[in-house]
């Protein structure tokens, strides 16, 4: 017969040891104690016993979950993870998820909309590369698309505008079909559809003067004339140099001009 012959309390103040005929056998949790009325006197059998272990490594799973979800939100396939990875069993782990569940500590629809207002606000990010962030979080299709659903059209054209507008600020030296490529290349890298990436660029004005252009294509014509000039001579090379500028965008004139003056001074 195992019988509680004493209880005290840890220096955790949320557990106790439970002594059974006067030996230390096992400590609890302190919602583990409550639900099955651990007081001294009590006997305890076998199957209870196991009970109470069983219930108690819920509750220190519960609380494992719980220090982590301090931190920050968390998905519920994160949650259940870290507690698998900390050595809880499989069942275990699926009881402490659905006490946090049942008690808001844990919504992955709450969590979903949460990530996507971070990726917006913090990273510009557009629907598609948040939808890559919400998959590796574990969440579902449903709930991911139902997330997404309230990223609206216009907030995916402002904020890929703001990132427009910084790519231009960034490549001054640049002709405006490179500019635009750039945009082109960040708005794909960040997650946004085609449709969004040709509104911007049809929006977005990369007007030079004749005075700027000259000023770009000094720059870049003379690295690329000199990158071709130890290949190629002659018409060869100027063939070589116009067809380099014009990829970069160069209108011909300023091409013509710029091959002009490398010709006459040699």
């Amino acid at each position: 017969m195992q019988v509680i012959t004493k209880i005290t309390r840890q220096k955790n103040q949320e557990r106790y040891n439970i002594y059974l005929n006067d030996e230390f056998a096992f400590s609890v949790d302190e919602s583990t104690l409550i639900k099955f009325g651990l007081t001294k006197g009590k006997i305890l059998d076998p199957f209870e016993m196991d009970e109470i272990a069983y219930e108690d490594e819920i509750a220190k799973a519960f609380n494992r979950a719980l220090h982590f979800l301090s931190y920050q939100m968390r998905s519920e396939f994160e949650v259940k993870k870290k507690l698998l990875d900390a050595g809880f069993g499989e069942s275990v782990v699926l009881e402490a998820i659905q006490k946090l569940k049942k008690l808001g500590f844990l919504n992955d629809e709450s969590y979903s909309k949460a990530l996507l207002e971070t990726k917006k606000k913090t990273a510009k990010k557009g629907p598609m590369a948040i939808k890559q962030d919400l998959k590796k979080k574990g969440i579902d299709k449903n709930t991911m698309e139902k997330a997404l659903e309230s990223y609206t059209h216009e907030e995916q054209l402002q904020l890929a505008m703001q990132l427009a507008e910084k790519t231009v600020k960034m490549n001054p030296k640049k002709t405006p079909a490179q500019i635009k490529q750039k945009i082109q290349d960040t708005l794909i890298r960040k997650g946004y559809s085609f449709e969004i990436v040709n509104e911007i660029l049809d929006q977005i004005e990369l007007e030079r003067d004749d005075d700027e252009w000259y000023e770009l294509i000094a720059v870049q014509g003379e690295k690329i004339w000199n990158k071709y000039v130890r290949k190629f001579e002659g018409k060869q090379l100027e063939l070589k140099v116009k067809q380099a500028l014009y990829q970069k965008g160069f209108p011909i004139e300023m091409i013509d001009r710029f091959i002009d003056e490398k010709r006459e001074n040699g």
